[in-house]
């Protein structure tokens, strides 16, 4: 009987860690959690182990938690935030996103890790679109968090480049499912209140992807050779307009849907007024991403509709009372 694969996951705590631990131990692999300290290990899977390494960056040392490791997922980085209060925001992107990818490749590479998955954002495209993106499409990051996802991409694939451990990046757009936090947990929290939304007159296009249909695809990139050497942009495969998220939203809630009908022109200059145009762009602004590569390429489908993340989310939701 041949041994299961060893996979280390960084940012095992996180929403994207915890529900990839779950899912990789439920289908028979040998899971090493990494977490920056030793008191976040109370979530593991009772299957799983956990090795904690401190802060992320430059100077992290790696070396015990890639040890006897087959495939390392990489998710632990510092999050895009739409207020950042840090001096220098994209030096500090910088050195826990580019530099902690940097130092884990190169420790992996040192470790004989065979293969190391990054999952980077499809922010490194742009903040919108006006056909969905593809992975041929030149990159174009506009704010840090981006900038520093695409060099950390950069730096990854340089870093692995002459030696024996193959790589794998996926770009996801918004994620969201059970435990979601910051701004789809605020919609989930307004819909859920009924505050009527001054959205009906919002003609755009976002894609999403559900929490068990990004896990799928990291375990599809975790033991498919195919993934090998790739980008993949990955998202549900249904694009839906900020009015119909809400709708569906409401439905899985059992809420009644209360939209407004309020110019698109106002929305903007309301945002430019309170100093929110950026949350209202992501309200108004497409953002679309073609995921026929990655679905012909691993021969991967979806496992969820997004009617069906979106029931599970509102289950969550309503269970949680967040």
């Amino acid at each position: 009987m041949s041994q299961p694969l060893k996979v280390l996951v960084t940012g095992a705590n996180g929403f994207v860690g915890s529900a990839l631990c779950s899912l990789l131990v439920q289908r028979g692999y040998a899971v090493r959690r990494c977490t920056r300290r030793t008191s976040e290990s109370s979530a593991a899977p009772q299957a799983a182990t956990t090795v904690s390494v401190g802060e992320v960056g430059p100077k992290t040392d790696w070396t015990t938690a890639v040890e006897g490791i087959d495939v390392v997922v990489h998710l632990a980085a510092r999050v895009h935030v739409l207020t950042d209060t840090a001096t220098d925001a994209l030096a500090e992107y910088r050195r826990v996103n580019v530099e902690g990818t940097r130092s884990l490749a190169a420790a992996s590479l040192r470790g004989g890790v065979k293969r190391m998955v990054f999952l980077s954002s499809a922010k490194v495209h742009g903040e919108r679109s006006v056909r969905p993106f593809s992975e041929r499409d030149a990159p174009h990051p506009e704010d840090a968090y981006a900038v520093s996802k695409l060099e950390a991409e950069e730096g990854l694939k340089a870093t692995l480049a002459q030696g024996q451990t193959r790589w794998a990046i996926l770009r996801p757009p918004l994620v969201y499912g059970p435990e979601v936090r910051a701004n789809f947990l605020r919609l989930l929290r307004t819909v859920a209140r009924g505050v009527p939304l001054p959205l009906t007159r919002i003609d755009n296009r976002r894609s999403l992807v559900y929490i068990g249909n990004l896990v799928d695809a990291i375990e599809a990139s975790i033991q498919r050779e195919a993934a090998d050497g790739n980008t993949w942009l990955v998202s549900d495969g249904e694009d839906l307009s900020t009015p119909e998220l809400v709708r569906r939203l409401a439905r899985a809630l059992n809420k009644p849907t209360r939209l407004a009908s309020v110019p698109v022109r106002l929305l903007r200059f309301a945002g430019m007024l309170s100093g929110r145009s950026a949350a209202v762009d992501r309200l108004v602004d497409s953002l679309q991403v073609d995921s026929t590569a990655i679905r012909l390429g691993l021969r991967w489908t979806p496992p969820y509709t997004v009617d069906q993340g979106l029931l599970e989310t509102a289950r969550w939701f309503r269970a949680a009372r967040v």
